[in-house]
Protein backbone atom coordinates (compact mmCIF):
# COMPACT_ATOMS: atom_id res chain seq x y z
CA UNK A 1 0.00 0.00 0.00
CA UNK A 2 1.20 3.27 -0.68
CA UNK A 3 0.13 6.58 0.32
CA UNK A 4 0.20 10.15 -0.22
CA UNK A 5 -0.35 13.63 1.14
CA UNK A 6 -0.83 15.92 -2.26
CA UNK A 7 -0.87 19.88 -1.40
CA UNK A 8 -2.51 22.57 -3.08
CA UNK A 9 -0.27 25.72 -2.58
CA UNK A 10 -1.88 29.33 -2.14
CA UNK A 11 -4.70 29.40 0.63
CA UNK A 12 -3.47 25.97 1.65
CA UNK A 13 0.14 25.58 2.79
CA UNK A 14 0.44 29.26 2.56
CA UNK A 15 -2.42 31.85 3.39
CA UNK A 16 -0.90 33.81 0.39
CA UNK A 17 -4.85 34.89 -0.73
CA UNK A 18 -4.58 38.82 0.22
CA UNK A 19 -1.39 39.08 -1.18
CA UNK A 20 -3.06 37.81 -4.78
CA UNK A 21 -5.40 40.37 -4.60
CA UNK A 22 -3.10 43.26 -3.73
CA UNK A 23 -1.18 42.08 -6.68
CA UNK A 24 -4.25 41.75 -9.28
CA UNK A 25 -5.99 45.05 -8.37
CA UNK A 26 -2.39 46.35 -8.99
CA UNK A 27 -2.01 45.32 -12.60
CA UNK A 28 -5.15 45.04 -13.31
CA UNK A 29 -6.47 48.95 -12.01
CA UNK A 30 -4.69 50.68 -15.14
CA UNK A 31 -6.55 49.40 -17.52
CA UNK A 32 -10.13 50.19 -15.36
CA UNK A 33 -10.31 46.44 -13.93
CA UNK A 34 -11.71 46.67 -10.36
CA UNK A 35 -11.61 44.17 -8.20
CA UNK A 36 -13.24 43.62 -4.58
CA UNK A 37 -12.68 40.38 -2.47
CA UNK A 38 -16.13 38.42 -3.64
CA UNK A 39 -15.17 39.00 -7.33
CA UNK A 40 -11.89 37.50 -6.63
CA UNK A 41 -13.40 34.66 -4.21
CA UNK A 42 -16.09 34.19 -7.08
CA UNK A 43 -13.93 34.26 -10.55
CA UNK A 44 -10.02 33.88 -9.26
CA UNK A 45 -9.68 32.18 -6.41
CA UNK A 46 -7.86 28.43 -7.38
CA UNK A 47 -8.92 29.23 -10.99
CA UNK A 48 -5.46 28.73 -13.36
CA UNK A 49 -4.00 31.54 -14.89
CA UNK A 50 -5.60 31.08 -18.76
CA UNK A 51 -9.24 30.80 -17.12
CA UNK A 52 -8.83 34.53 -15.33
CA UNK A 53 -7.49 35.97 -18.55
CA UNK A 54 -10.41 34.91 -20.59
CA UNK A 55 -12.84 36.05 -17.69
CA UNK A 56 -11.10 39.19 -17.54
CA UNK A 57 -9.12 40.17 -20.62
CA UNK A 58 -10.73 38.95 -23.19
CA UNK A 59 -10.42 42.12 -25.12
CA UNK A 60 -6.39 41.90 -25.45
CA UNK A 61 -4.70 39.43 -27.42
CA UNK A 62 -3.56 36.32 -26.07
CA UNK A 63 0.16 37.66 -25.96
CA UNK A 64 -1.25 40.46 -24.57
CA UNK A 65 -3.09 38.83 -21.30
CA UNK A 66 0.03 36.77 -20.78
CA UNK A 67 2.03 39.49 -20.40
CA UNK A 68 -0.41 41.54 -18.02
CA UNK A 69 -0.53 38.38 -15.95
CA UNK A 70 2.83 37.73 -15.96
CA UNK A 71 3.41 41.18 -14.71
CA UNK A 72 0.88 40.39 -11.26
CA UNK A 73 2.40 37.15 -10.91
CA UNK A 74 5.79 38.99 -10.72
CA UNK A 75 4.32 41.82 -8.49
CA UNK A 76 3.16 38.69 -6.18
CA UNK A 77 6.71 37.12 -5.75
CA UNK A 78 7.87 40.50 -4.51
CA UNK A 79 6.21 40.34 -1.71
CA UNK A 80 7.40 36.65 -0.34
CA UNK A 81 9.91 38.40 2.14
CA UNK A 82 7.54 37.37 4.76
CA UNK A 83 5.50 34.17 4.84
CA UNK A 84 4.80 31.55 7.12
CA UNK A 85 3.12 27.78 6.27
CA UNK A 86 -0.10 27.28 7.63
CA UNK A 87 -0.07 26.52 11.54
CA UNK A 88 0.61 22.68 11.64
CA UNK A 89 1.99 21.97 8.35
CA UNK A 90 5.99 21.35 9.32
CA UNK A 91 4.41 18.97 11.91
CA UNK A 92 2.44 17.21 9.70
CA UNK A 93 5.41 16.95 7.06
CA UNK A 94 7.43 15.08 10.42
CA UNK A 95 4.51 12.78 10.34
CA UNK A 96 4.50 12.22 6.85
CA UNK A 97 7.90 11.41 7.15
CA UNK A 98 7.69 8.58 10.28
CA UNK A 99 4.74 7.11 8.07
CA UNK A 100 6.69 7.01 4.76
CA UNK A 101 3.82 9.24 3.15
CA UNK A 102 4.96 9.90 -0.39
CA UNK A 103 3.98 14.27 -0.67
CA UNK A 104 3.32 16.47 -3.61
CA UNK A 105 2.14 20.05 -4.54
CA UNK A 106 -0.75 19.97 -7.15
CA UNK A 107 -1.07 24.12 -7.88
CA UNK A 108 -2.24 26.30 -10.43
CA UNK A 109 0.20 29.03 -10.02
CA UNK A 110 3.23 29.25 -12.45
CA UNK A 111 5.98 27.31 -11.67
CA UNK A 112 8.16 30.12 -10.64
CA UNK A 113 5.53 30.80 -8.11
CA UNK A 114 5.32 28.06 -6.57
CA UNK A 115 9.06 27.59 -6.40
CA UNK A 116 9.62 30.76 -5.03
CA UNK A 117 7.20 30.20 -2.43
CA UNK A 118 8.09 27.13 -1.06
CA UNK A 119 11.82 27.97 -1.09
CA UNK A 120 10.06 31.13 1.43
CA UNK A 121 8.42 28.63 3.29
CA UNK A 122 11.32 26.71 3.94
CA UNK A 123 9.45 23.67 2.47
CA UNK A 124 11.30 22.83 -1.00
CA UNK A 125 13.45 20.44 -0.22
CA UNK A 126 10.55 18.68 1.99
CA UNK A 127 8.37 18.91 -1.11
CA UNK A 128 10.11 18.24 -4.28
CA UNK A 129 7.47 17.18 -6.21
CA UNK A 130 5.24 19.68 -8.09
CA UNK A 131 2.75 19.82 -10.32
CA UNK A 132 1.71 22.54 -12.20
CA UNK A 133 -1.88 22.77 -13.63
CA UNK A 134 -0.44 25.08 -16.85
CA UNK A 135 2.10 22.55 -17.83
CA UNK A 136 -1.10 19.70 -18.26
CA UNK A 137 -3.45 19.32 -21.00
CA UNK A 138 -5.89 20.64 -18.15
CA UNK A 139 -5.67 22.45 -15.14
CA UNK A 140 -8.24 22.09 -12.06
CA UNK A 141 -10.84 21.92 -11.86
CA UNK A 142 -10.14 18.41 -14.36
CA UNK A 143 -8.93 15.99 -12.04
CA UNK A 144 -5.69 15.81 -14.33
CA UNK A 145 -3.06 17.13 -11.78
CA UNK A 146 -4.19 14.99 -9.15
CA UNK A 147 -4.08 11.91 -11.53
CA UNK A 148 -0.55 13.17 -12.76
CA UNK A 149 0.57 13.37 -8.68
CA UNK A 150 -0.34 10.37 -8.38
CA UNK A 151 1.17 8.40 -10.79
CA UNK A 152 4.76 10.62 -9.87
CA UNK A 153 4.13 9.51 -6.78
CA UNK A 154 3.16 5.78 -7.02
CA UNK A 155 0.30 6.50 -4.73
CA UNK A 156 -3.18 5.29 -4.56
CA UNK A 157 -6.15 7.78 -4.56
CA UNK A 158 -8.02 5.75 -2.07
CA UNK A 159 -5.44 5.48 0.59
CA UNK A 160 -4.40 9.27 0.03
CA UNK A 161 -5.91 12.31 1.04
CA UNK A 162 -5.46 15.72 -0.79
CA UNK A 163 -5.68 19.62 1.44
CA UNK A 164 -7.38 22.14 -0.81
CA UNK A 165 -8.74 25.50 -0.23
CA UNK A 166 -10.69 26.58 -3.73
CA UNK A 167 -13.96 24.90 -5.05
CA UNK A 168 -12.12 24.08 -8.14
CA UNK A 169 -9.05 22.91 -6.54
CA UNK A 170 -11.46 20.58 -4.20
CA UNK A 171 -13.97 19.31 -7.20
CA UNK A 172 -10.58 18.35 -8.97
CA UNK A 173 -9.19 16.42 -5.90
CA UNK A 174 -12.60 14.33 -5.07
CA UNK A 175 -12.67 13.81 -9.02
CA UNK A 176 -9.26 12.06 -8.87
CA UNK A 177 -10.65 9.79 -6.20
CA UNK A 178 -8.86 11.23 -2.91
CA UNK A 179 -10.62 12.02 0.28
CA UNK A 180 -10.24 15.74 0.55
CA UNK A 181 -9.85 18.13 3.33
CA UNK A 182 -10.61 22.26 2.69
CA UNK A 183 -8.94 24.38 4.25
CA UNK A 184 -10.72 27.20 5.81
CA UNK A 185 -8.35 30.21 4.65
CA UNK A 186 -11.34 31.52 2.42
CA UNK A 187 -14.30 29.68 2.40
CA UNK A 188 -16.53 28.35 4.89
CA UNK A 189 -17.12 25.21 6.34
CA UNK A 190 -20.71 24.56 3.95
CA UNK A 191 -18.66 25.65 0.93
CA UNK A 192 -16.08 23.46 0.99
CA UNK A 193 -17.98 20.51 2.20
CA UNK A 194 -21.03 21.35 -0.99
CA UNK A 195 -17.46 21.38 -3.40
CA UNK A 196 -16.78 17.79 -1.76
CA UNK A 197 -14.60 18.03 0.60
CA UNK A 198 -15.07 15.51 3.81
CA UNK A 199 -14.06 17.48 6.33
CA UNK A 200 -13.05 21.29 7.02
CA UNK A 201 -10.64 22.77 8.91
CA UNK A 202 -9.12 25.92 9.78
CA UNK A 203 -5.52 24.53 9.89
CA UNK A 204 -3.20 21.90 10.08
CA UNK A 205 -3.25 21.60 13.89
CA UNK A 206 -6.85 19.80 13.45
CA UNK A 207 -7.22 15.83 14.81
CA UNK A 208 -9.48 14.91 12.67
CA UNK A 209 -6.59 15.74 9.61
CA UNK A 210 -4.71 12.44 10.78
CA UNK A 211 -7.49 10.69 12.15
CA UNK A 212 -8.56 10.65 8.54
CA UNK A 213 -5.00 9.93 7.18
CA UNK A 214 -5.18 6.99 9.16
CA UNK A 215 -8.36 5.68 7.98
CA UNK A 216 -7.36 6.11 4.49
CA UNK A 217 -3.60 4.32 5.08
CA UNK A 218 -5.87 1.80 7.09
CA UNK A 219 -3.36 1.80 10.17
CA UNK A 220 -3.16 3.51 13.25
CA UNK A 221 -0.10 5.43 12.89
CA UNK A 222 2.42 6.89 15.28
CA UNK A 223 1.14 10.63 16.25
CA UNK A 224 3.42 11.32 19.19
CA UNK A 225 4.09 15.04 17.90
CA UNK A 226 1.98 18.04 16.41
CA UNK A 227 1.25 21.42 16.43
Amino acid sequence: MTAALLFDLDGTLVDSDAQHLAAFRRVFAPHGIVLDQATYNKSIHGASNELIGKIFLSHLSRDQQDAMLDAKEAVYRAGLDAIEPIPGAVALLDFADRQSLKRAVVTNAPRANAEAVLAALGLDDRLPIVVIGAELPRAKPDPLPYLAALELTGALASHSVAFEDSSPGVRAAAAAGLAVVGMMSSLDERSLLEAGALLAARDFTDPRIYDLIEARMGTHADREVRG
